[in-house]
């Protein structure tokens, strides 16, 4: 674990590169069941929320087809069959054992990455990491070929028809978020978009390129809880993040968010995917988030 504290103290943040005393918005968003649907597709429950209007078989044959996507670019781009038993709650954790190596013409195949998890191979491993980091920055289009591409556009764009647009809406509210879809305003916060999910980290770093999110959050602010937990990944984040001129909010569907929310004295946004929620995609607004968060911080600042 103090290698995870020590590379989580060495990689650089928006809020200690940039303008430090200008207000910052940190917004930590569970991925599957908020950004993202997956389960509720394959399980049928989406559909179900739609008492009929829904065709089930076409959801549960979207969820599949989304699974072995996520599986083939895992295999074949991310050596998650080398690493799969080797979860990192974020790319960087490895940090101090990454010496820097030019991997240009590194033969991954060749360096026989395996047991035991010594310092050789947490090197070794960091640099898959570095790798993968690498690739996501590049994004899919120079990584799949274009029959991929095809299959890969095809099927984000069946799902987003079939959930009324769920991915899409998602995609522009952390647009939004970022500022990237609104004009600039003088004064407007910075805001920083995290991703805290309990998939494991390499899957769910290929989720957020399938998924098209790897424009509104960088690959160092994707997290995975699997191991230790999204308590401990809030606390990450507030020690990386965490200042006088900082507010943070969770935004996601699950009950142990919203407990570490409760923990952390953190804003929380419940993502239901029932068509009457009050918060759902499309629907959820930034600035309903942000009179949610307005309320609890000022709350806050009366309490003392």
């Amino acid at each position: 674990m103090d290698e995870v504290v020590s590379a989580l103290a060495n990689s650089q943040t928006l809020a200690g590169d940039a303008v430090t005393d200008q207000p910052i918005n940190v917004y930590i968003w569970d991925m599957d069941e908020t950004l993202i649907l997956l389960k509720s597709l394959l399980d049928g429950s989406f559909a179900g929320h739609y008492e009929g209007l829904k065709d089930h078989e076409k959801g549960t044959e979207i969820g599949k087809r989304w699974e072995n996507i996520i599986l083939e670019l895992c295999d074949e781009h991310f050596f998650y069959e080398e690493i799969e038993n080797y979860n990192e709650p974020y790319l960087s954790a490895l940090r101090e054992y990454d010496d820097g190596k030019d991997l240009t013409k590194y033969d991954f195949e060749a360096d026989c990455f395996s047991s035991p998890y010594d310092d050789v191979n947490k090197r070794k491993l960091a640099y898959r990491h570095r790798a993968i980091s690498d690739k996501y920055a590049k994004g899919l289009d120079n990584i799949l070929d274009h029959h991929m591409i095809k299959v890969w556009n095809d099927l984000y764009s069946s799902t987003d028809k079939y959930t009324d647009c769920w991915l899409s809406s998602a995609h522009k509210l952390l647009e939004e978020a970022l500022g990237k879809s609104t004009a600039e305003a003088v004064g407007k916060p910075l805001s920083i978009n995290c991703i805290v999910t309990s998939g494991s980290l390499v899957p769910s770093i290929a989720k957020c390129l399938l998924y098209r999110l790897d424009d509104v959050v960088s690959s160092d602010n994707v997290y995975s809880s699997w191991e230790v937990g999204k308590l401990q990944c809030f606390k990450w984040i507030k020690e990386r993040y965490g200042r006088s001129n900082v507010r943070f909010c969770a935004i996601g569907d699950g009950h142990e968010e919203r407990s570490a929310s409760s923990i952390m004295k953190w804003p929380f946004v419940k993502i239901e995917i029932r068509p009457d929620a009050p918060h759902m995609f499309p629907g959820l607004s930034l600035s309903a988030i942000h009179g949610i968060m307005d309320s609890v911080y000022q709350s806050s600042s009366k309490d003392g």
